[in-house]
């Protein structure tokens, strides 16, 4: 019997394995790989072993995407101090050379590097192997404009100057303060591990054949316009929650959505603040007071122990009110008629999520890009609204479900969601901007 015949062209996938950047890759490079001729590309995906392990069970990738692992950089026996940013440190610390040599360990001629943008070096490795590079950016636009356009911010603004000063200088950021922009940038610690993985960007990302985004052209127009005038290519090919929903997106195995069956319309509180972040017990109290004062039924997405954290009388009193679950389908959700607003973190996935569901957002942001895109939420698009100072007092979140569910705003925030709401659809649509940009993206990795 003849052996099978070897694939033509080779793509190194380059996954950054924290947080939930690895997933969106994969995904990407599965959707890339279904539209692509069967057996003409093999993609090989470079992360770390338990990054690996949690993104592909075991089955080491199967069809034309194949799991390979590098080292995370952590000396055997090495015991943690706590520092989030340490195991990030260590992996980034021997990454290039990683990286390297596990490409070379797999021995075939790549045609393409496709990386996660924070793996900057990456524009090195490429240049080194003669191919293009293309990274991936999933966040926004305007987190990926202040990061490349560092260098002209630090300029015009100066460093830890007075929050509320705006970036007038940058086209259709006049509402933006540098109080909302991410930490590194002119404020806190730029030095620190991901700040300053961030901020090469700005020296990095112009040298990549293009670079791809987890959003739609149409959401923030002239934004995008500017980051096309500073880079090669720069290709919108979301949201990826419409053109590449993960595997379970249709699991309800905590019967959430039986939960919200029934509902009035427009009158739930979904509460999900990502797979990441708990707020602090104070503030998780006052929210969970305000729904009760006002008697807001609620499906909170819960990390944690819910007996853990709340009072057993409070568990009591809201037994008919609310429901907590350790993850909620999301996207179904916030699509359900049901549901009035969307208590979240202002991450990214979030509002596009949000977008999506047509439903306006209470957001209390944490860090990374979470303060800027509240700040674009509330005061450029108008699709939602920070909580008061940042924090979750009973106070603050009665205001704040006050303006979303009763005021008039909420009724404005509703409508300016809808109409990007459709330019969502349109976008993904045969023809769309989305689409022919994916278009495109498969043609440059895949020539």
């Amino acid at each position: 019997m003849d052996a099978a015949p070897q694939p033509r062209k080779h793509i190194a996938v380059l996954a950054f394995p924290f947080t939930t950047h690895a997933a969106p890759l994969l995904s990407l490079v599965r959707r890339i790989s279904a539209v692509s001729v069967a057996g003409e590309i093999r993609f090989h995906f470079f992360s770390t072993r338990r990054s690996n392990a949690a993104l592909f069970s075991g089955d080491g990738g199967g069809g034309d995407v194949e799991a390979h692992d590098v080292w995370d950089g952590v000396p055997e026996g090495h015991v943690f101090s706590g520092d989030p940013d340490e195991a990030v440190g260590m992996f980034l610390r021997s990454a290039v050379e990683s990286f390297r040599a596990a490409i070379a360990a797999v021995g075939v001629e790549f045609r393409c590097l496709l990386t996660d943008a924070f793996l900057w070096f990456a524009a090195e490795l490429a240049e080194e192997m003669h191919v293009p590079w293309v990274p991936f950016w999933t966040a926004g636009p305007r987190a990926m404009l202040v990061h490349v356009d560092v260098v002209n911010i630090r300029n015009q603004m100066g460093f830890n100057g007075p929050g509320d000063k705006t970036l007038d200088f940058l086209p259709d950021f006049s509402s933006v303060r540098t109080v909302d922009l991410p930490s590194g940038i002119i404020s806190g610690d730029t030095e620190a591990t991901i700040p300053s993985l961030l901020n090469k960007l700005g020296a990095y990302l112009p040298r990549a054949a293009a670079v791809a985004t987890n959003s739609f052209e149409e959401l923030d127009p002239v934004v995008v316009e500017t980051l096309k005038s500073k880079l090669t290519r720069f290709l919108n090919i979301g949201p990826l929650a419409l053109t590449s929903p993960p595997p379970h997106v249709s699991d309800d195995e905590h019967r959430c959505l039986e939960f919200l069956s029934g509902k009035n319309p427009a009158t739930v509180a979904y509460i999900s603040f990502g797979s990441l972040i708990v707020p602090p017990p104070p503030e998780i109290s006052a929210l969970a007071g305000a729904l009760e004062e006002r008697k807001i039924p609620f499906l909170w997405s819960f990390r944690g122990n819910p007996d853990e954290i709340f009072p057993e009388s409070f568990l009591e009193r809201t037994k008919g009110l609310g429901k907590f679950v350790p993850w909620a389908p999301q996207l179904r959700v916030l699509q359900n008629s049901s549901v009035g607003v969307f208590i979240t973190h202002g991450g990214w996935n979030s509002v596009t999520e949000s977008v999506i569901g047509g439903i306006p957002m209470i957001c209390r942001p944490f860090f990374g890009d979470q303060t800027l895109n509240v700040r674009t939420v509330e005061a450029v698009w108008g699709i939602g609204i920070g909580v008061e100072g940042n924090v979750f007092t009973k106070g603050s979140t009665l205001k704040a479900l006050e303006a979303v569910l009763v005021s008039k705003k909420g009724g404005v925030m509703r409508e300016n969601l809808r109409k990007r709401r459709e330019l969502a659809f349109a976008a993904v649509k045969p023809g769309g901007t989305s689409s022919e940009n994916f278009k495109t993206l498969v043609d440059i990795i895949t020539q």
